[in-house]
């Protein structure tokens, strides 16, 4: 019987690692189980973040410094619903800077009219009928 534990055992610590985490790591949190995030669950961030780490609970959980619309959860999450946030090297990939779009400026002399409406929209309206009571 003790043979099978300690197979057991060492097959679950080939592909389980405890989590390195530090104080001050910068994570992301897993969205799964939030429902205070506005907006479509489609459109939702899987993670959000990143939050840097206040404190660790043991080795399966921390605390964490939450901005934004998680303020209001509980600050403490289990491991198992974090990762490490990895920023990208800036010389590999410099930050796009967004220029404004450049309007051409019309000719003060011409005037233009409107020759053909490419696309009209039509309201239906329908007349519904009253049902008595």
């Amino acid at each position: 019987m003790h043979d099978f534990f300690k197979c057991a055992k060492e097959r679950w610590d080939k592909s389980h690692k405890t989590p390195d985490f530090k104080i001050g790591d910068l994570v992301l949190v897993s969205t799964l189980n939030f429902n205070n995030i506005k907006g479509p669950k489609k459109f939702k961030y899987s993670f959000s973040g990143p939050f840097m780490i206040e404190a660790l609970h043991g080795r399966n959980a921390v605390q964490l410094e939450l901005t934004g619309e998680l303020m209001n959860n509980h600050p403490a999450f289990p491991v198992s619903l974090i990762k490490l946030h990895s920023s990208s090297d800036k010389e590999l990939f410099p930050p796009r800077n967004k220029s404004p779009l450049e309007i051409p400026p019309l000719e003060e002399g011409e005037e233009k009219e409107i020759v053909k409406v490419l696309k009209r929209k039509k309201e239906k309206i329908q007349k519904r009928k009253e049902i008595p009571c």
